[in-house]
């Protein structure tokens, strides 16, 4: 297993981080605490350290199990372990949700306990709540890494301007920053690469990826060529549920789904495998989260970042699931931005660029630094 540093911190973690919202059957479709044991020590085998769950995750049972099996396998120094708050349990109780103060001082307490724990890795704002300042949640969420129950903190599912406005804030206040930054991204949701990517590059935070399988469709379960589309999973179950991530039966998924299968069939990979590696090497993504119901799911997902998928066929996806870029992105295509540039090619700079100046009358260059 390969590890990257999670933004622009020194945290280790690995590329596939295990998601458990599905350690637990209380929503009907999760593995039982059996499964979901193998499900983790196989993870862990495989060189996995990186945990996700959340607190309102199959009724606060995946952060039950998920501490059990931590203390257990004596293994809580080796995981890295994210949790989120924002939802709320109590109806009638605005304050029991939401990103407010006091709300993130409740959550964080009943997580500890569940988990099992005396702190938290990466301490995560599960949805943006539209009322909160970002001021208020960046500064809690410091005095948490102050008090020692939490080490980093991150923010997911955020407008890119909150984001931002959070990370500058930090910075200009000396706050702790934020280490990642929890999205959804797959070849059928690529949305993200109109502020998100180059936000994270500018910023120092990374991309962490949730449902990189487009919650299924991607994993080989649904294949028009063989079962005639929709079939009975997970997302035929949940389509109309209310819950925009499982709204994936559209014209244009089914034609990504149909060039996924021609790919995977290809390179002799499954669809999962092709769909996890292309995400897990686009631009700025540090993480990506896979989850399993069953054990043999786990281990093919395991084998995504073991080949390379060459230019051509990474030509072909990419093709295939580009999003249509509405205003103002119009503007930054490539055709729009020659205007501005004289038709002249201007690109990012290689990392390892030292700008020269010239020294009037010598023709020599030199680092702008020694000038």
């Amino acid at each position: 297993m390969d590890y990257y540093t999670l933004g622009n911190t020194g945290l280790k973690v690995s590329r596939l981080a295990l998601g458990t919202m599905t350690f637990g059957d209380d929503w009907g479709w999760g593995a039982d605490e059996a499964s979901a044991r193998q499900i983790f020590d196989t993870y862990l085998a495989a060189g996995g350290n990186l945990l996700d769950t959340a607190d309102m995750y199959t009724n606060g049972n995946s952060e039950r199990l998920l501490g059990k099996f931590v203390g257990e396998s004596k293994s809580r120094d080796r995981v890295v372990i994210t949790t989120k708050f924002s939802y709320n349990a109590e109806p009638g109780n605005p304050n029991a949700g939401g990103n407010g103060r006091k709300n993130i001082l409740r959550a964080v307490e009943g997580s500890l306990q569940r988990l099992g724990t005396d702190y938290i890795d990466v301490y995560m704002l599960h949805t943006w709540d539209q009322v909160t300042p970002a001021a208020e949640v960046m500064r809690t969420l410091d005095d948490l890494v102050r008090s020692g129950k939490v080490r980093y903190v991150a923010l997911s599912d955020a407008p890119a301007w909150y984001v931002a406005q959070a990370q500058t804030l930090a910075k200009e206040r000396h706050w702790e920053p934020l280490s990642t930054v929890q999205l959804e991204y797959s070849l059928a949701e690529r949305n993200i690469e109109f502020e998100y990517a180059a936000m994270a590059k500018a910023l120092d935070t990374g991309i962490m990826v949730w449902s990189p399988l487009a919650s299924g469709l991607l994993s080989g379960k649904y294949r028009p060529s063989e079962q005639g589309g929709e079939g009975s999973g997970r997302l035929a179950t949940l389509a109309d549920s209310g819950n925009p991530a499982f709204n994936k039966f559209t014209e244009k998924n089914w034609a990504i789904v149909a060039e996924l299968e021609s790919v995977a069939r290809e390179l002799d990979r499954s669809m999962a495998q092709v769909a996890l590696n292309w995400v897990a090497n686009r631009p700025a993504v540090a993480s990506v989260i896979i989850g399993a119901t069953k054990l043999h799911q786990l281990e093919d997902n395991l084998g995504a970042l073991d080949f390379e998928i060459p230019a051509e066929l990474l030509q072909r996806l990419d093709q295939v699931s580009r999003p249509e870029a509405r205003f103002p992105y119009t503007f930054f295509e490539p055709s729009m931005q020659g205007m501005l540039n004289g038709g002249a090619t201007v690109g990012d700079k290689p990392s390892s660029y030292q700008q020269l100046v010239r020294i009037e009358g010598s023709g020599a260059g030199v680092p702008a630094s020694e000038s």
